[in-house]
């Protein structure tokens, strides 16, 4: 294969503090502050694509990674005591968020995640190297041969990929979406006994309770936090042990399980090597199905959303059922308006989870023999929606569910106003009789009690004794806790 070589923008420093590295391609300006290497360098060069970094999520489990890695690779007696030592301090550091000023890369880069598993190798490297009391230009920590030592890209980045997932659902989304929930039912309790009209096809339908619609809501998401769970279950498996196309070449037998029980034990998740290596690192059916569980969730959180903004608008030519918190003003010409913004953010970034999700789709089916080479738009865009969909939730309960106010004045007129109250004459006097009731009282615009009264279909003392709207909404709503 022929050599490459760099450009020589890329090999002449940009100024008297720049230093000179080397890797396998030659040497390399690296500006003289900077904790990583020619790899990184060479990226920053080849890929100056967009605004959109590499996530710190995944930055910081590939370092997790490095320091289980380090750790195993101790105990399995392949690297020596001190170095590894040095190796799990300096991989701490960089996973706990030290050092996040180190890692420029674009998420535009190699498909398999290569350049930023190599910067993370080289922060790590000069740190270690620093620890150990070397000059950074003569690191006697090398970042593949030591850092990297038992791993490959190729099972490194699709297993950060998962951790990263996992610990942004585990420590943001879930609770984020369990506080939606139970605000959701909170509300459903004190509503409980508040009768509105119920809609079907955005047409006038028989009554329901505030409780029985919000207690809906709330069970809607309690489904989407199942799937979640269960989506969970295959992301926790994951590809170390696989290296360059899931044989382990270059790796112990025992490298790839061990590092696993090892993460799994530091980030209290129930993280294991996954059973098909192969499938591991080819395809990414785990955050498939994972993301179509965000997309579940999304779906969900437009329906709920636009319903409540409905039921809000008005105040005055709307339907105006809820009042909604005033948080800010809602225009910069109209005085004393007030706009729904907490629904307009929520379903904002739902529709961007929906693209993500195609994104993610189309990018998954594209592996091709041992490999998936869009790896980093696949994480890029899942834990963007985690992130989206975590904090537009939680903004979206604490400043707009919990202090929704129920129009009471609204809800009852809209009630005894409607048309399809006449529902409950149906079983007794059957459904033509009562229809003609109901096109009686629309096309003479009267009520239901006088088109009844004035067609003589029944008394004054049947229509009052059958037509009660809270007679009609069933059994008591039911809510999730």
């Amino acid at each position: 294969m022929p050599s490459v070589s760099p450009s020589p923008a890329l090999l002449t420093p940009d100024d008297a503090r720049a230093r000179t590295v080397s890797d396998s391609f030659g040497t390399v300006s690296v500006p003289a502050g900077v904790m990583w290497g020619a790899q990184t360098a060479r990226s920053l060069h080849f890929f100056a694509i967009g605004e959109q970094k590499m996530p710190l999520g995944i930055i910081h489990a590939l370092a997790w990674i490095k320091w289980a890695a380090a750790q195993v690779n101790r105990d399995l007696q392949l690297q020596e005591p001190l170095k590894a030592q040095a190796i799990c301090h300096a991989a701490e550091q960089v996973a706990r968020g030290a050092f996040d000023d180190q890692f420029p890369l674009s998420a535009w880069q190699t498909g398999s995640g290569t350049q930023s598993n190599m910067n993370v190798n080289e922060v790590i490297a000069t740190l270690a190297s620093r620890a150990l009391a070397q000059g950074a230009a003569n690191q006697a920590v090398h970042p593949n041969d030591d850092v990297n030592l038992g791993q490959s890209s190729n099972d490194v980045f699709p297993s950060a990929m998962h951790i990263a997932v996992a610990v942004s659902a585990q420590q943001q989304l879930l609770p984020a979406l369990d506080e939606l929930r139970a605000a959701l039912a909170a509300q459903a309790v004190a509503f409980a006994s508040v009768v509105k009209i119920g809609r079907t096809h955005l047409q006038d339908a028989t009554p329901i309770t505030f409780g029985q619609e919000l207690g809906g809501y709330a069970a809607q998401l309690q489904l989407c936090q199942d799937s979640l769970q269960f989506s969970l279950g295959a992301v926790h498996a994951l590809a170390m042990g696989g290296t360059a196309v899931g044989t382990g070449i270059n790796t112990h037998p025992e490298f790839g399980a061990r590092v696993c029980a090892t993460l799994a034990r530091r980030l209290g998740l129930p993280l294991r090597q996954a059973s098909n290596l192969f499938a591991a690192m080819a395809g990414h059916e785990a955050l498939v199905a994972l993301h179509a569980s965000l997309k579940m969730l999304a779906i969900a959180l437009t329906k709920i959303a636009n319903d409540i903004r409905l039921m809000a608008s008005g105040p005055r030519a709307g339907l105006g059922e809820l009042t909604l918190p005033q948080n800010e003003p809602g225009s910069s010409i109209m005085p004393g308006k007030v706009n729904p913004t907490q629904v307009e953010a929520l379903t904002m970034v739902c529709a961007q989870v929906l693209g993500h999700d195609v994104a993610i789709s189309f990018a998954a089916s594209q592996g091709q023999f041992e490999l998936n080479v869009y790896k980093p738009l696949i994480a890029l865009n899942t834990l963007d929606s985690l992130r989206l969909l975590a904090d537009a939730m939680r903004s979206f309960s604490r400043f707009c569910v919990v202090g929704i106010a129920v129009n009471q004045a609204r809800v009852d007129a809209l009630v005894q106003s409607s048309l399809m109250l006449v529902t409950a004459l149906a079983p007794h006097i059957g459904y033509d009789r009562a229809a003609a009731i109901a096109k009686h009282a629309q096309s003479h615009g009267t009520t239901l009690r006088a088109a009844a009264l004035a067609l003589g279909t029944v008394s004054a003392e049947q229509f009052d004794a059958w037509v009660d709207a809270r007679q009609m909404v069933g059994a008591p709503p039911q809510t999730s806790h």
